[in-house]
């Protein structure tokens, strides 16, 4: 079974000359089908910049990134968006809606930008908000929304595409203990119903100890744990 997302020696660096900093240092990983993995490591010590580089957003210093077998390296701007679009989703810490849409559209957005029939993406986007619980509050606006319903509304605009990875960037950091909970219960539960790998940046070992594997990023080098 071939891998999603894989990297070869990849490193990451900025500055030039004697002012050069090293941030990421000869990683490999590799991200099959259905896994579950947590790269845990303490703020500020690049996981972030990681995934950025596996999902195409930067490119890096060296070493090489493959999606779907294909070094994004190699591709135009154009073609690294549309091969994210095709295999990858997104949570972030923040949710990141735009405000003047309601939760339905919100959705919807990325099967509209794809040029999906817009009656078609809605309906796709209210079966998937009733999976995460919000069959009620399709027609409200993001400030109209609690923190833990945004946070809901993101994943299901992250999972709408059927991507073949979820990538998750410290997704419940901004939320109390008990939407931390009911959040990452969702996102695992989407994870094993649509078949989708789960990649999940974080520094909380609650969160990481429910993932099938973990790596730690430490001075720039991974190690599994």
């Amino acid at each position: 079974m071939s891998d999603i997302i894989e990297c070869r020696s990849l490193g990451f660096s900025y500055g030039d000359g004697n002012s050069k900093t090293s941030v990421l240092k000869n990683l490999d990983i590799r991200v099959k089908p259905n896994e579950k993995i947590a790269i845990i490591g303490q703020s500020g010590c690049g996981k972030s910049t990681l995934l950025n580089l596996l999902a195409g957003l930067d490119m890096p210093s060296e070493g090489e990134v493959l999606i779907d077998n294909v070094n994004i390296s190699s591709l135009k701007e154009r073609q690294r968006t549309e091969l994210r679009a095709k295999h990858l989703g997104f949570v972030f810490q923040f949710h990141h809606l735009l405000n003047d849409f309601s939760a339905i559209y919100n959705t919807a957005l990325p099967l509209i930008i794809n040029h999906l029939d817009k009656n078609e993406a809605l309906t796709k986007a209210e079966n998937i908000l009733k999976k995460v619980g919000l069959e009620n509050r399709i027609n409200h606006k993001p400030s109209e929304l609690s923190g833990g319903e945004r946070q809901r509304v993101a994943i299901a605009r992250a999972m709408i595409t059927e991507p073949s990875c979820l990538l998750a960037d410290e997704p419940t950091g901004n939320l109390d203990e008990q939407n931390a909970k009911e959040v990452l219960d969702l996102i695992i539960e989407l994870n094993s119903n649509q078949n989708t790998a789960l990649l999940i940046v974080t520094h909380d070992l609650s969160i990481a100890n429910r993932m099938s594997r973990q790596l730690d990023l430490t001075d720039g080098c991974l190690k599994e744990k």
